[in-house]
């Protein structure tokens, strides 16, 4: 072998040396940098006319298993929907309250506790229903559920609306990952043109491609040009040869009735498009995914809930106000029922109605046969008949009711009437006498009148008797079985019909609060589980992935001293073959 082949053998192992000795340095280097895979310097013999002349790098690559990525590509995309449904539930059962009690009292926070106050509250007035300390008691402890259902309602669509904004910021993030990608995908095709190494720009989109999963599910390949083309679940492209920007613009206000319906360009929310498809149906994992399942079915099935509990407490309580009456009687009675003087009127039985002073003493009164009239105008007409009373629809088409005598007041006895196609009474029909207004969780109060003080709470009842004197008491303030039958309406067991994912059941409306308040406390611990699981499942797949392409600092740093040792063997081996040239040419010029 001559020196000048010995030499170039030399120098061609130094400087193979010196690039796997740069990239183990880079390798022990970036072992805590997110998505860094090991490198290697590949090399290979150099051979001319047979003869060994050296060693070559050929290329520096990464390995990773793309069976693994893909699987921490998936596992990924359901820890973001885990992570976000529990983060979201977490913050749904916390608007519940506490349900913790004592033996002897009960000092939880939950509606079920509020309606237990209430309950507590009309059994102390029954002992001494003419206290006006105790009936406040029951007014206010009305108003605390009232309200609790209100903010309760109001924090759900709070909810739905931070979810809404976040399904916005997860696509603007989304946008940027897809963009990174396609741009990736265009500088590795360019680098590996170039013949130069590919390998850290795969790890950047392989970062890039597991920050995507984990705001929504995708499907995905890598092209035979060494592009990797993205798709949603029922083929829409993300990424091919560009990328598609997904389209959404958050709703600006959301309230119960805000809803997503595919197809539909009326108020609510939009659709998620991409190029003008809507593949809002096709994100069903990823924190998108989830953010769309709470804020479409999770949360609106929590309102359901809430709002059967309000419109059963609505019913109950009006129930029992609207055939009693405030004593002294109020001037005047305004319906809730919509209706207009043309409204059919479908009813059989008799009401009374009369004109009472403050002390309850009777001015004038009528007991009307409801089977003579057809409509609502007809009826006005017959009220208007009775001396001292005033009857039209409103303005806001409900039926009102009015003293014409100044100081007097009206009261109602239901008697046997029966109206619309439930049967219910005369006063309840229309709501004359409504303890409770509102239709749903998101708007039930206490009567203004009452809650302000204008009017007293409904404890008399108008005096039932075949007939009634001029001049008489025909209604009594303070009727123990007037409070009695609110605390019965309250306590007694209800039908309640399968919603939200509750089945149908039967109980209190005690009970009910408190079929809600364990459903969302269990649907929060299944969730708090899954997460659990879910990051396991995620961790998992990413060690065996870092295992398998990840650093490992004792290998690279044996390595590196391996490389070293090479290294200055090849510079003494050139200092060795140097020397033999000086020799030589010293013994030429002799």
């Amino acid at each position: 072998m001559s020196l000048d082949i010995a030499r170039s053998i030399a120098f061609s192992g130094l400087s193979a040396t010196s690039v796997q000795i740069s990239v183990t340095s880079s390798n022990i280097s970036n072992a805590d940098t997110t998505g860094y895979t090991t490198k290697t310097a590949n090399q290979s013999s150099s051979v001319t006319n047979g003869v060994g002349t050296g060693v070559t790098v050929t290329g520096i690559t990464s390995t990773v298993d793309k069976l693994l990525l893909k699987s921490l590509i998936s596992a990924t995309s359901d820890l973001g929907s885990a992570d976000t449904t529990n983060t979201y539930l977490t913050s749904l059962e916390k608007l519940y309250g506490s349900t913790s009690s004592t033996d002897d009292a009960s000092t939880g926070t939950s509606l079920a506790n509020s309606i237990a106050s209430l309950e507590s509250a009309l059994s102390s007035l029954a002992s001494t229903p003419s206290s006006a300390s105790l009936q406040s008691n029951v007014v206010s402890a009305l108003d605390d559920v009232a309200s609790q259902l209100r903010e309760t309602s109001s924090s759900i669509q709070k909810l739905r609306s931070d979810a809404d904004q976040d399904i916005a910021s997860s696509i603007d993030d989304v946008n940027t990952d897809l963009q990174q990608i396609a741009d990736l995908n265009a500088q590795i095709k360019q680098t590996a043109a170039a013949g130069q190494s590919t390998a850290d720009l795969e790890d950047q989109r392989n970062t890039a491609l597991q920050d995507l999963a984990s705001k929504m599910n995708i499907n995905y390949f890598t092209a035979s040009n060494g592009d990797i083309q993205i798709y949603t679940k029922s083929g829409q492209a993300l990424v091919d040869s560009s990328a598609h920007t997904i389209s959404y613009t958050a709703a600006a206000n959301v309230t119960a009735a805000t809803t997503y319906t595919a197809g539909s360009s009326s108020s609510g929310f939009s659709a998620i498009t991409v190029n003008g498809v809507d593949v809002t149906s096709q994100i069903t994992g990823g924190d998108i995914g989830a953010l769309i399942t709470l804020r479409d079915t999770t949360l609106p099935n929590a309102q359901s809930q809430l709002d059967q509990l309000a419109q059963q407490l609505a019913s109950a309580m009006n129930s029992v106000s609207n055939s009693a009456s405030a004593v002294p009687a109020p001037t005047s009675l305004t319906g809730t029922a919509s209706v207009t003087s043309s409204t059919a009127l479908s009813a059989t039985g008799t009401v009374r109605l009369a004109v009472t002073d403050q002390s309850g003493n009777l001015v004038s009164y009528s007991d009307l046969d409801l089977s003579s009239y057809s409509t609502v105008g007809d009826l006005v007409t017959a009220i208007n008949g009775i001396s001292g009373l005033s009857a039209s629809v409103d303005a806001d088409g409900h039926l009102s009711i009015a003293a014409t005598g100044s100081g007097n007041g009206v009261a109602i006895n239901e008697m046997t009437s029966s109206v619309g196609s439930s049967g219910e009474g005369f006063s309840e029909y229309f709501g004359l006498n409504d303890l409770v207004t509102g239709t749903s969780a998101s708007d039930i109060a206490v009567n203004s009148k009452i809650l302000s003080g204008t009017n007293e709470l409904q404890l008399g009842t108008l005096d039932s008797s075949s007939s009634l004197t001029v001049g008489s008491t025909v209604l009594s303030s303070g009727s123990a079985s007037v409070v009695n039958a609110f605390y019965d309406a309250l306590t007694d067991s209800r039908t309640f019909a399968a919603t939200g994912g509750l089945a149908a059941t039967t109980g209190s409306l005690a009970d009910y609060a408190s079929a809600i308040v364990a459903d969302v406390a269990s649907k929060a611990s299944q969730a708090s589980t899954d997460y659990t699981a879910k990051e396991t499942a995620q961790s998992t797949y990413a060690s065996s992935l870092s295992s398998q392409s990840g650093v490992n600092l004792d290998e690279e740093s044996a390595k590196l001293s391996t490389l070293q040792n090479k290294y200055t063997a090849a510079s003494a081996l050139i200092q060795a073959i140097n020397t033999m040239y000086s020799a030589l040419l010293s013994a030429v010029q002799s």
